[in-house]
């Protein structure tokens, strides 16, 4: 319990800070994509993520950690988070979704499919971040 009591702090509010930062561009990108390019479920939010990233690294590594390294190593271990967190966020989203949701229909299904997958990855992202990418 003490160790899930330390990772609630002043970083966790800059954490979110910054989500909210990504969040209003991400699902404006996803959203927007998705509802009126009609790209898919996996092209819109992938789009989403691929793009907002970059925003978020730097801002993370800047303002959430104040980290200072400087490595390639540290920008695979970010990519890596971002890619991990993405597909366990949306692939439990969208089948838990869909049999929730079963008797809506599809464009419903899969808009509450990416929102949830929004609110998985952010807590799987804060803590690969915290404890991976950006490990003191």
């Amino acid at each position: 319990m003490e160790k899930l009591m330390q990772l609630v702090d002043k970083k966790l509010l800059r954490f979110i800070i910054v989500g909210c930062i990504n969040t209003i561009v991400g699902t404006a990108i996803m959203f927007g994509l998705y509802n009126l390019a009609s790209c898919s479920y996996w092209v819109s939010s992938a789009a989403n993520y691929i793009l907002t990233s970059i925003l978020s690294f730097f801002l993370n590594k800047y303002f959430t950690f104040r980290n200072k390294e400087r490595s390639w190593k540290q920008v695979m271990r970010f990519a890596v988070n971002i890619a991990v967190c993405y597909i366990l966020a949306y692939g439990i989203a969208k089948p838990a979704v869909m049999y929730v949701m079963a008797g809506a229909g599809q464009k419903i299904q899969e808009n509450a499919a990416m929102l949830a997958g929004m609110c998985l990855f952010t807590g799987f992202n804060y803590l690969g971040q915290r404890l991976f990418t950006f490990k003191e």
